[in-house]
């Protein structure tokens, strides 16, 4: 898309909404997410706690990969891929002056942000923990040979600051306790937490809503932005750097904007 027609859809954003859908319909293959409901106040708790699992279904990882690896082939012909570029700026923002670095990502799907890391030939020795079964076995018949593991990512089973960068890899968005995601990335982080892929608000309250994730009934959050940087801030995390997506004006709230934005912290236990 050129940067003329983001700008033109930016400042249109019900006009984007139109556009979207019409995308989704003529691409279903290539369209992640889709028809998203608003989860009134009322049902948070019982629909987000209906939904929590979703992302374990097994009709997932096949389809995920398939975008997945049509990304990643042109990611190594040098073609762009925001969500990849970002994550790669984040990291080489970091210093390694002491030799590779250790990371997690939480949140892996079937690890394929590792292939992410060889492509741009960053120091880094990538282990990948996610809450699905079905995406941890994909992973493993890829990446024989990298550390993936089933977990939750609200009660990870590694020691205090196993890793020296802990990447929340898009998940965040998709767990009701969410605060408890963020204390776990900081615990097992020794230096710097990455939350990947983060939708935020400025002008709204959190929200919730209901969506299609690759065919499958989901939830996605989006956080208030000044509440989101004051839990990083409780869990001793200190905002060094902030990477944005994309960004829209609320069709429906003047003077509201959504963005979707990647945040570097680093730990202030650690920080010089």
């Amino acid at each position: 898309m050129s940067s003329n027609l983001r700008a033109f859809l930016s400042r249109h954003p019900k006009i984007k909404q139109v556009a979207r859908r019409v995308y989704a319909r003529l691409f279903p293959d290539r369209s992640v997410s889709t028809s998203y409901e608003s989860i009134q106040h009322e049902h948070v708790v019982e629909q987000t706690q209906r939904l929590r699992a979703s992302w374990q279904s097994e009709l997932i990882p096949a389809r995920q990969r398939k975008l997945v690896d049509r990304q990643l082939e042109a990611y190594r012909t040098g073609k762009p891929i925001d969500v990849f570029d970002v994550l790669v700026a984040a990291l080489s923002s970091l210093s390694t002056d002491n030799g590779p670095r250790t990371l997690l990502e939480v949140g892996c799907s079937s690890g394929f942000y590792s292939e992410v890391l060889n492509i741009k030939n960053l120091p880094y020795t990538y282990s990948g923990c996610d809450y699905s079964l079905a995406l941890i076995d994909l992973g493993k018949r890829r990446y024989p040979n990298i550390p993936l593991s089933v977990q939750d990512a609200t009660v990870l089973h590694f020691e205090n600051a196993s890793f020296d960068v802990v990447v929340s890899g898009g998940c965040l968005l998709h767990i009701p306790e969410f605060e408890k995601a963020i204390a776990e990335t900081a615990r097992v982080a020794r230096e710097s937490a990455i939350f990947h892929r983060t939708p935020v608000v400025n002008g709204l309250p959190t929200q919730y809503f209901r969506k299609q994730a690759y065919g499958v009934e989901t939830m996605e959050i989006h956080f208030n932005e000044e509440e989101l940087l004051a839990l990083f801030s409780k869990y001793d995390l200190e905002l060094i750097a902030v990477h944005t997506l994309t960004q829209d004006r609320d069709a429906k709230v003047p003077d509201a904007w959504r963005f979707n934005r990647t945040y570097v912290c680093r730990k202030k236990t650690n920080a010089a």
